[in-house]
C-alpha cells in the first residue's frame, strides 16, 4: 500500500512536470528556443525522475534522447474540421484496461506538405483529453514502428488547440510513447488510418 501511494505521488509530480514543460513551450514566442528548452527538460526527467520509462541501468548510461534537427517548416498551421460519425476505437493498455478513442476532428492543411491529413481523438473517461498519435513514412525505419505522439493532454503534452482560426501542429515536438523504451509499459499506438504517406523528418527518433 505504501509503495502504491509513493508511486502515485511520483506520477502526480511527473504529470505536473510535463504540464509545466509544455506551458513554458506555449509561452515562448521563439519556437526553436522553446523546443530546445523542452528537450533539455525531457532529458532531465528521463534521467532523474522515478516515473521515467527508463530502467535504472538505462538511466545510468543515458546521454539524452535522439532527435532530428529542428525544422521550422515542420511547424504547420491547420484548420480543424469536425469529424462526425466516426467509430470509437477501444485499445488495450495493460493494467489500466482499455481506453476509448473517439475521433472528433480532422486536420485540413497537412496534405500539401505531408501527403495526407490526421484525425484527432478524444480520450474517453472522466475529464477526457485530446490525443494525436501518428505514423509516417519514417515509422519502423528512423522512428519508432508503432508511431509517435504529438498531443496527449491527459499526460500534459499539449501545445494548444485553438477553438477558431488556424491551429499550430509542430512536429518537432513529436515524441515516442513510453512503451518504446520498456516492455513494462503498454501504450495506445497510432491507428493505421493515422498514417502520413510522406516522411516526418522532425521530432524524436527511435530509441537506441
Amino acid at each position: 500500500m505504501q509503495i502504491t501511494a509513493i508511486a502515485y505521488v511520483d506520477l502526480l509530480d511527473w504529470r505536473r512536470s510535463i504540464g509545466e514543460m509544455y506551458a513554458a513551450a506555449r509561452a515562448d514566442d521563439d519556437p526553436e528556443r522553446a523546443w530546445e528548452a523542452w528537450r533539455r527538460r525531457r532529458d532531465a526527467l528521463f534521467r532523474d525522475h522515478p516515473q521515467s520509462p527508463l530502467s535504472d541501468d538505462a538511466k545510468a548510461a543515458f546521454e539524452g534522447l535522439d532527435y532530428f534537427d529542428y525544422d521550422s517548416s515542420m511547424r504547420l498551421e491547420v484548420e480543424l474540421v469536425p469529424h462526425v460519425g466516426g467509430r470509437t476505437e477501444k485499445l488495450y493498455v495493460g493494467n489500466d484496461g482499455t481506453v476509448s478513442l473517439l475521433p472528433f476532428a480532422r486536420t485540413n492543411g497537412l496534405r500539401s506538405r505531408l501527403g495526407g491529413e490526421l484525425t484527432l481523438y478524444w480520450i474517453g473517461g472522466y475529464g477526457g483529453g485530446v490525443f494525436l498519435p501518428f505514423l509516417d513514412a519514417t515509422s519502423g525505419a528512423t522512428t519508432y514502428p508503432g508511431g509517435r505522439y504529438l498531443l496527449d493532454s491527459i499526460k500534459g503534452a499539449d501545445l494548444g488547440i485553438a477553438s477558431d482560426g488556424p491551429t499550430v501542429l509542430d512536429f518537432n515536438f513529436a515524441y515516442n510513447p513510453s512503451c518504446s523504451y520498456s516492455e513494462r509499459w503498454v501504450c495506445p499506438l497510432a491507428p493505421v488510418g493515422n498514417r502520413l504517406p510522406e516522411p516526418v523528418w522532425a521530432g524524436e527518433k527511435s530509441p537506441l
